[in-house]
């Protein structure tokens, strides 16, 4: 386990309150895992979940309150990236602002680069 900074990925306040809340609804692990994996509509997709501890060589990232792990071969395409949330009715929940994506789908689950 490697220590990360924000360069990294960035958390903002709001998606730290929301993260904490769901950690603490669903009570998984006090880790939340960013990966990118193939599909989606645009070649890659964002997946997150709550995970009990870090993996060998993952990078951990503390953001804004919120513990953040990242495996190796994501934090390539994840670099500069910013998390966040909204709880708007219409377009709300959680959105990646990936400075690499060159597209992104509508609904910011998935872009290219």
């Amino acid at each position: 386990m490697r220590e990360g900074n924000e360069n990294l990925v960035r958390v903002t306040p709001p998606a730290a309150e929301k993260i904490a809340a769901l950690q603490a609804r669903e009570k998984l692990g006090d880790w939340l895992r960013v990966a990118i994996t193939g599909g989606g509509c645009n070649g890659l997709s964002y997946k997150m979940k709550f995970t009990a501890e870090p993996r060998r060589g993952d990078i951990v990232v503390h953001s804004a309150g919120a513990a953040v792990v990242v495996d190796p071969k994501t934090a390539l395409y994840l670099k500069g990236t910013e998390l966040d949330y909204s709880d708007k009715m219409i377009g709300g929940g959680f959105k990646f602002a990936n400075p690499n994506a060159k597209a992104s789908c509508s609904c910011g689950e998935s872009f290219s680069v």
